[in-house]
């Protein structure tokens, strides 16, 4: 196949959309020619051992043999892809895993936000992954802040104590989401009305890389944004859990980030030349800013949630992007009002004798109060307070 045609599709918007992260990125951000042949190619690549996976067992029984793991009776590509999965990359370091676990929820409410507000949101500026997205039905509605609590539930369970040992829940339900990934790749590869010739491959691997970027590199630029803490040793456990998370989805080694200065230059490099915002954008942008709905009730209270949004949104993303995703641009009051805490709290008590821990039990606490809003349980409370 030849490039898709979202490749650099608008090249004047990719850099301007991108030039925070080129400044960010340092002397040499720009890709070389190499580095642009690798990123068309990765937009015609899959994860194949999980396609190898849902091209040998019915889709009927994926969801009971992926429950049931590698045991004796399973079928051979089904023990072979744990097997797989198994064999941790010699790189991996079970401290680092531990430190950036525990750090993501010191984080606490402003992690939520960042995810919801920053990276999800953020991520809906470029039209480049949202197609598969919008054909699986997760637009609009209810969907919405399903999707937001699911994908919530999975970050509690790989942030949890030991919640990516072979056995940790973590580890499980990121093996359940890459098979889930592959299952849709294979169902729109085989879609006539899929064009190829745009996008590429539906779920490829330049998408995958991209999507790791915005949990990892600009996680922790927009929780800076929002004045907290982020130590050098904090970032660089943080950076190590998401590179191990995206190995165990599937993304090739040559797309981790592994530090924030490596993935702040190929988050630059995928958004610099991603194609620019669409229809989706908007509809996804909206329907999460308006995902509140569903959580409170009364008017008021619900003007005050999307407002609160809005300025929050404003604050991390800039006017910019707010204009490219029909969004109404607002004063940043209330991502303000989290420096002003973040200063205190953050910066300032979290450096006292006993603060990571009160950090930690503060964000449990308001962990804890977002699920008993949505009305579900939280079973990955961390045991390490």
């Amino acid at each position: 196949m030849t490039t898709p045609r979202r490749f650099g599709l608008d090249r004047e918007w990719g850099e301007r959309a991108a030039a925070w992260l080129r400044r960010l990125a340092g002397p040499g951000a720009r890709p070389s020619s190499e580095e642009l042949d690798a990123l068309r190619d990765a937009l015609l690549r899959h994860d194949e051992a999980a396609a190898a996976l849902v091209r040998d067992v019915p889709a009927r029984e994926l969801h009971r043999d992926l429950a049931a793991g590698p045991s004796p009776g399973a079928p051979p590509a089904v023990r072979a892809f744990f097997e797989a999965a198994g064999k941790r990359p010699g790189w991996v370091d079970d401290r680092l895993l531990a430190r950036g676990a525990r750090a993501c929820r010191e984080y606490g409410l402003d992690a939520g936000l960042v995810l919801a507000y920053g990276s999800l949101l953020g991520g809906y500026r470029t039209a480049a992954a949202l197609e598969p997205l919008v054909r699986t039905g997760r637009l609009a509605g209810g969907e919405t802040l399903r999707r937001v609590q699911e994908t919530t539930l999975w970050w509690r369970a790989v942030t949890a104590p030991g919640g990516l040992d072979p056995d940790g829940d973590g580890f499980r339900m990121t093996l359940h989401v890459r098979v889930m990934h592959a299952l849709v790749n294979e169902r729109l590869a085989a879609d006539p009305s899929w064009d190829g010739d745009l996008r590429g491959t539906p779920v490829n691997q330049y998408d995958q890389a991209s999507t790791l970027g915005v949990f990892s590199t600009s996680f922790l630029l927009h929780l800076r944004l929002l004045g907290v803490r982020v130590t050098r040793a904090d970032g660089h456990a943080v950076m190590h859990l998401w590179s191990y998370v995206g190995w165990l989805l599937g993304v090739d080694e040559r797309w981790l980030p592994f530090t924030e200065k490596r993935g702040r230059r190929l988050l630059y490099h995928f958004l610099a030349y991603d194609p620019p915002p669409d229809g989706n954008s908007v509809a996804l942008a909206r329907a999460l800013i308006a995902m509140t709905d569903q959580e409170v009730d009364g008017h008021l209270r619900r003007r005050f949630e999307r407002e609160r949004a809005l300025s929050v949104s404003s604050w991390l993303l800039g006017r910019g992007a707010m204009r490219d995703l029909g969004l109404p641009y607002r004063p940043p009051w209330y991502g303000l009002s989290r420096v002003a805490v973040n200063l205190v709290v953050s910066q300032g008590l979290g450096r006292l004798p006993g603060g990571r821990r009160m950090l930690l039990a503060r964000g449990e606490r308001h962990a804890r109060r977002r699920f008993a809003r949505w009305g579900i349980k939280d079973q990955y409370q961390s045991m390490s307070i």
